[in-house]
C-alpha cells in the first residue's frame, strides 16, 4: 500500500480564520482507551487543515483505534458516514459491521507511526477514497460475491438493489419517454409500468420522475 503526503511542506498563502474553518477537515477521534485518544489529538493537533472536534456528529471524518476489547463498543457510538480505522486483524464480520459504520480507510496499527500516515488516511477518507489491506479487500469482494449469489440472485435484484427491469424503466425515463412509450418500447402494460414506477419511488424515497432521474444518474444506473 502506498501513501504520499496529504499536506506538503511547501509555502503556502497565510489564510484567514475563516478561510481556515472553511477548508478545514472536522476530526473526530474515538477509542476505548482516553490515552490513545489524547495521543492522536496531541498529534494531530499542529496539523493545518485540521479541525478536531469532540462531537462525533460534526465530524466530517471519525478515526477509530481498536482494542483487546472489541469493534462492537467503539462503532456504537460512530455515527459519521466516514470511518477511518486503525486496527489489525479484524474478523469478516467485525469488517462488515466497520462498512456499515461508513468505513472508507483501515490502517494497520504499525503503518500509524507518522503523522503523515494518518494525515494521509484522514484526506483520502474525506475525499471518499476508499483504502483497504489487500488481504480485507478480497475479504470484501468475496462477501460482495456471496450476497449476490445467495441473497440478490434468486430474487432477481442487482448489487444496486433494483432488479434489471427497474433499471430498465430508470433508463427510458431519463430518455425521456412517458408511462405508455416506456410500456411500448418493454412490451409491458402500462399499469406494470406504473407500479414499477411507484415501487422504486416509494422504495428510494423519490418525489417525482425528475428526482428519479437524477437518482439514477448520482448513483451510475444510467
Amino acid at each position: 500500500m502506498t501513501s504520499h503526503t496529504a499536506w506538503p511542506s511547501s509555502p503556502r498563502p497565510v489564510a484567514t480564520n475563516a478561510q481556515a474553518r472553511s477548508t478545514s477537515i472536522r476530526v473526530a477521534i474515538r477509542a476505548i482507551d482516553p490515552l490513545v485518544v489524547s495521543g492522536l489529538r496531541a498529534m494531530l493537533r499542529p496539523a493545518f487543515g485540521i479541525d478536531l472536534v469532540v462531537d462525533g456528529e460534526e465530524a466530517d471524518v471519525t478515526v477509530a483505534v481498536t482494542d483487546d476489547s472489541g469493534l462492537h463498543n467503539l462503532l456504537s457510538n460512530i455515527t459519521v458516514s466516514r470511518l477511518v480505522l486503525i486496527a489489525d486483524d479484524l474478523r469478516h464480520g467485525e469488517l462488515l459491521a466497520a462498512i456499515e459504520h461508513g468505513l472508507i480507510v483501515l490502517v494497520p496499527r504499525r503503518e500509524v507511526t507518522t503523522k503523515t500516515r494518518l494525515l494521509q488516511a484522514i484526506s483520502d477518507a474525506c475525499e471518499g477514497r476508499g483504502d483497504l489491506p489487500a488481504q480485507q479487500l478480497g475479504a470484501v469482494l468475496e462477501g460482495m460475491k456471496q450476497l449476490q449469489e445467495i441473497t440478490l440472485g434468486p430474487r432477481d435484484l442487482k448489487l444496486s438493489g433494483l432488479s434489471p427491469r427497474e433499471i430498465e424503466v430508470f433508463r427510458l425515463l431519463a430518455d425521456g419517454l412517458d408511462t405508455g412509450e416506456i410500456a411500448e418500447k418493454l412490451m409491458y402494460s402500462e399499469r406494470t409500468v406504473k407500479s414499477v414506477l411507484h415501487g422504486l419511488m416509494s422504495r428510494l424515497g423519490l418525489r417525482n420522475r425528475a428526482h428519479a432521474v437524477a437518482y439514477a444518474l448520482r448513483h451510475g444506473l444510467i
